[in-house]
């Protein structure tokens, strides 16, 4: 673990399970979860729910204010659940605590996240927008990455190890 008390970005596309796992992960370590998806501002969502994916400029300032989340938790610690599908999202988001943040991918294929969609209710995050998730992941090379095919258990399990 890079830090006693770390800052721990758990990223992927839409329906990977990044609230799911944040929480259990959090409860794990005693640290405090935010979902990224609360600080999305009401056109983002609305934009979103229209069945319109983000582009850079939508997604700039949501970025912004997670980075000053995770600035403001750096002494006791944080999990923060946020798609960060770029690599130059990722910057944004580390931005002045390189040394404290992990980011942990939660890896599924396009098949295997599309039937937990179609399965979820009452969330702004049309499954027709997953395409266009999938086409702006960029994998990251330097993260904890962990297949959502495992129990959620499991999940909080290997990423603990790994930390």
């Amino acid at each position: 673990m890079k830090s006693k008390n770390p800052i721990i970005f758990v990223m992927g596309v839409s329906g990977s399970g990044k609230s799911t796992i944040g929480k259990l992960l959090a409860e794990e370590l005693s640290l405090e979860f935010y979902d990224g998806d609360d600080y999305h501002p009401e056109v983002n969502v609305k934009k979103m729910a229209d069945g319109n994916p983000l582009d850079d400029n939508d997604r700039q300032g949501w970025l912004e204010r997670l980075n000053v989340l995770a600035i403001e938790n750096t002494k006791n610690g944080a999990v923060i659940a946020c798609s960060a599908l770029k690599t130059k999202y990722r910057t944004i988001l580390q931005n002045g605590i390189e040394k404290k943040l992990n980011f942990v991918y939660l890896k599924g294929s396009f098949e295997e996240i599309m039937a937990r969609l179609e399965l979820r209710q009452n969330h702004f995050m049309p499954p027709e927008l997953l395409h266009s998730q999938f086409n702006t992941l960029e994998v990251p090379e330097d993260a904890i990455t962990v297949s959502i095919m495992h129990t959620p258990k499991e999940i909080v399990f290997k990423i603990i190890t790994a930390l």
